[in-house]
């Protein structure tokens, strides 16, 4: 999945047309990569061949395996090959002598010999690739783990191996066409177009045998409610299609979602490196609360690259983490500046997009691996509904030299299987599914689940007026006698302007703070004497909302934690909502005269 040059339709015309499969380098260990694509194909009625010289003359899932491709008795439609690259040449020139169809070569292997030669034979060559995982992915079974299929279709029958694929889904790259559409296909059964609530806790088996696959991970599927869903699994495939990114992990809070993102990199002992330009609970999450973990938190100026640098060349650093447009002051990380600083250490960069969400900013553009959301705030858009999100862009090397133990070494838990060898590009979502949300539990409920897919459907025009109503509150308090300075990066003069003029594709920011010249009982006058903004602890909803960070989210903070991460005692963050602008503008202007 990693290669863009081979198109879905190819890859699906291929998976139909194709009825035998050779499998050069298959084992007997069920817990080899290659016996997982194996089984897989098997149960969707393949018959597969195994190839393998040591097991020659033995039985893998039944089938008698033979020493060489020449050896076989019957026509072979495609070879798919789990050996090491410069075998694959000699393997291709067999291919070609049996007259098979198609050379495949498995995640990571490649000879570029071997594809010229059989492509000047007429032969489909993929490479990089995973039959098992595209099976998976075309047919609409990945799904199920939060992978996105970057398919999407108005029909409620789903691609099987039978059908003529070319006229049954749509491809698209618009944010506004795959907020609506992308991972909520009509309900096969009933053809419900709205998007139903699966309210079950736990999903019934075909048989002993696919019971014991699904706990293999050796096929992809519902077990039970706390590591997968329907609904969530089709909220976790719309938001990794606006991200542009191959799958994601829905769980029950943004808070929920750092630690899930956090967990298949760290390890006692392990650090995070962090911008101090953090939401204050993320500050105490992350300086607090991980140490019970034995994780370890380094906070640096996110703009002060040197510092950075520094900071991430210490041995036990896994993460580099920061907020795309920073709650509470609105400050916009340089996201290719971090992403090249972390990538030279061989260390992923995590960014927070909450505040700006993908219809503003989409950080794996621009060099981000793993992106995280709060749910909560704009994504579902209406203050009803908890929910995170963690988003792995699927381009990151896992097995780097780095040591993220978790991805690349043998998983006791699965009797040894490595995720990474295993499933490639796929395995650090496979990871939070299979593991993390199995041991930490922090899922999402299905409720809200569709809550949120309901509420991202608006969520381009949403931001759009969110952005413009925000203009124009911004510009009128930057006027006002009593207002010290307001931190939005759409002025000019801000810090913030070239950077959000360069990753921000409309607005702003519609989430920022204003430093009053009346200090901090001023402040919270003014908070309380608002009418239609609401006073509450959160941000992105349909209403405008305004809280005093000091005496409330940043509570936990010191007075010196708190003014670093701009919350100073005279501040106030607003979030301005979708109400008319002259209506929030008076709001804020009695309430600023009368002080």
């Amino acid at each position: 999945m990693n290669d863009d040059k081979f198109s879905d339709l190819k890859i699906a015309n291929i998976l139909s047309s194709v009825k035998t499969i050779a499998v050069v380098g298959a084992s007997n260990n069920w817990k080899r990569p290659s016996n997982f694509v194996m089984k897989y194909l098997q149960r969707k009625g393949y018959k597969i061949i195994p190839v393998n010289p040591k097991e020659a003359g033995k039985e893998i899932h039944n089938e008698l395996c033979y020493a060489s491709l020449k050896d076989i008795p019957i026509n072979i439609d495609m070879v798919d090959v789990f050996r090491k690259s410069d075998e694959c040449l000699e393997l291709a020139k067999d291919t070609i002598k049996i007259k098979a169809k198609v050379f495949w070569m498995q995640i990571g292997i490649f000879n570029s010999e071997a594809n010229d030669l059989v492509l000047k034979n007429n032969l489909d060559c993929i490479y990089n690739r995973c039959p098992k995982i595209e099976h998976s992915r075309i047919f609409g079974e990945l799904g199920s783990g939060g992978f996105y299929s970057k398919l999407i279709s108005s029909k409620k029958n789903k691609l099987t191996n039978n059908n003529d694929n070319s006229g049954n889904f749509f491809k698209s790259n618009n944010i506004e066409t795959l907020s609506i559409h992308a991972g909520t296909s009509p309900d096969p059964i009933t053809g419900a177009r709205s998007f139903p609530i699966y309210q079950s806790t736990a999903f019934a088996f075909d048989d002993s045998e696919h019971a014991a696959s699904l706990y293999n991970l050796q096929e992809n599927g519902n077990i039970y409610g706390r590591l997968s869903n329907p609904t969530t699994a089709a909220l976790e495939q719309k938001i990794a299609a606006l991200d542009n990114a191959i799958g994601s992990c829905c769980v029950s809070s943004g808070h929920a979602a750092q630690l899930i993102a956090l967990y298949p990199l760290l390890s006692p002992g392990k650090k995070i490196v962090a911008s101090s330009k953090l939401y204050g609970g993320s500050i105490t999450q992350f300086t607090k609360s991980f140490k019970s973990f034995g994780w370890e938190t380094d906070l640096v100026d996110i703009t002060n690259y040197d510092e950075i640098k520094q900071a991430i060349k210490a041995k036990n650093v896994r993460a580099l983490f920061a907020e795309s447009l920073s709650n509470p002051e609105g400050v916009v990380s340089d996201i290719e500046k971090l992403s090249e600083l972390a990538h030279n250490e061989g260390i992923p960069l995590l960014i927070d997009n909450t505040m700006a969400t993908q219809a503003i900013c989409q950080p794996a553009n621009y060099g981000a691996d793993i992106i995280i959301y709060s749910t909560t705030k704009f994504l579902s858009g209406h203050g009803n509904a908890m929910g995170g999100c963690v988003v792995d862009a699927g381009k990151f090397d896992w097995n780097n030299g780095r040591e993220f133990e978790k991805l690349t070494e043998p998983d006791t838990s699965y009797h040894g299987i490595k995720f990474f060898e295993t499933f490639g590009n796929l395995a650090y979502i496979n990871f939070c599914h299979a593991s993390a949300l199995r041991d930490l539990g922090t899922t999402m409920s299905p409720f809200n689940a569709y809550l949120t897919l309901t509420g991202i459907e608006t969520l381009n025009l949403r931001m759009q007026k969110h952005m413009s109503n925000a203009d124009e509150v911004a510009n009128f308090l930057i006027k006002h006698d009593k207002v010290d300075s307001v931190s939005w990066s759409g002025f000019q003069k801000n810090k913030s302007y070239q950077l959000a003029k360069k990753y921000f594709k409309f607005g702003f920011g519609s989430v920022f703070t204003i430093s009053v010249k009346a200090g901090f009982d001023g402040a919270k006058k003014i908070v309380e004497s608002c009418n239609l903004f609401s006073h509450l602890a959160n941000v992105g909803d349909t209403k405008s909302l305004i809280i005093h960070p000091a005496s409330t989210t940043h509570r936990q903070l010191n007075p010196k934690e708190r003014e670093i991460s701009g919350a100073g005692d005279n501040v106030i963050r607003l979030s301005i909502g979708l109400e008319h602008s002259d209506d929030i503008i008076n709001d804020l202007k009695v309430s600023l005269d009368n002080l």
